[in-house]
């Protein structure tokens, strides 16, 4: 049974740092797998995404601020988010994609969320 549970969410400042983490059971990766989130009253959007060959795609909105990476246990994916801004507050979902894509159709397996907030 594939399960995707994140943590590390929380409240941070904005300015400040916070990196997510993804444990991926009931396979190991390196698979195509990604980050997305949804923002208060909008829909769920891509953040980053990253292919079983190691290539990653980032949402505009995130370019240059957040990192998408597999850990070496090959077990857990990463989001690392610098110079958080308000505007990222929202709930974060890992997931596992048929490929690497930001759009919402392409996820096989959601995550159950973790919340961010940046004040």
């Amino acid at each position: 049974h594939v399960q995707l549970v994140e943590s590390g969410g929380g409240s941070v400042q904005a300015g400040e740092s916070l990196t997510l983490s993804c444990v991926a059971s009931g396979y190991t990766l390196p698979m195509n797998m990604g980050w997305f989130r949804r923002l208060p009253g909008q829909e769920r959007e891509g953040v980053a995404a990253i292919a079983k060959d190691g290539k990653t795609d980032y949402a505009d909105s995130v370019k240059g601020r957040a990192t998408i990476s597999e850990g070496v246990a090959e077990t857990t994916l990463y989001l690392q988010m610098n110079d958080l801004k308000p505007e990222d507050s929202g709930v974060y979902y890992c997931a596992n994609l048929y490929f690497r894509s930001l759009e919402t159709r392409h996820v096989r397996i959601w995550g159950q969320g973790t919340q961010v907030t940046v004040s």
